[in-house]
């Protein structure tokens, strides 16, 4: 589903690069394990980095009850931000070098989860992070549900920035005799690390290693 810009989301800057539709917003929030939110308080501005997944039309979150962040959330509106580095984009002049990129921005106000909502998504987030993780180990007890804070925000009011491709050099550069192209960066999973006294090693735990 493509949405329309709203005045803040729309990109200004190298519109071409723009996209507001949720496939590429989706994909960009599910390919990453921290988002950064921005807010204010009686302090002033602040981001903080926090683990985040998504279900259907929302983000979430989760923290402590006694987080400031949650707290301020609950009170006003944030922005969420969302970025991922593909490569190094190497071009004839110093100030045509870029980046590639996927990047998406969230504007709105975040709603606490409760009841059995609040745990099935901290079960979602689980099976997010590990597909057949949570089937193998301690649900949450009600004590630490009542400890923990689930938020979400729809993500309604959202734009995405991507970059790909080679450099664009201007004319008058291309006879630099440079190297010029990509530097990929790619994120790989190393090898896991068993704890003293792990158990058996599952499947998913075996298939970990290699992918990005």
């Amino acid at each position: 589903m493509k949405t329309h810009p709203s005045p803040r989301t729309r990109v200004r800057r190298i519109p071409t690069n723009a996209a507001y539709d949720s496939a590429t917003l989706y994909a960009i929030i599910d390919d990453a394990y921290v988002c950064h939110i921005a807010f204010t308080d009686e302090s002033g501005p602040h981001c903080i980095p926090t683990a985040c997944w998504r279900e259907g039309g929302h983000l979430y979150i989760h923290g402590s009850n006694g987080s400031r962040m949650l707290k301020r959330l609950a009170e006003s509106e944030a922005c969420v931000t969302i970025t991922h580095v593909d490569g190094l984009v190497m071009a004839r002049s110093a100030f045509n070098h870029s980046m590639n990129y996927r990047s998406a921005m969230v504007y709105g106000q975040f709603e606490i989860v409760e009841g059995d909502a609040k745990r099935g998504a901290m079960e979602a987030f689980m099976e997010q992070l590990l597909p057949g993780r949570q089937a193998q180990v301690r649900g949450g007890s009600d004590k630490e549900y009542a400890a923990t804070t689930v938020m979400r925000i729809a993500l309604d009011e959202a734009a995405c920035k991507v970059r790909a491709g080679g450099p664009q050099d201007d004319a008058e550069d291309m006879a630099i005799d440079t190297w010029t192209g990509v530097l990929p960066l790619q994120r790989v999973r190393a090898a896991p690390a068993p704890a003293e006294g792990a158990g058996e090693t599952p499947g998913y735990i075996q298939q970990w290693q290699g992918k990005p």
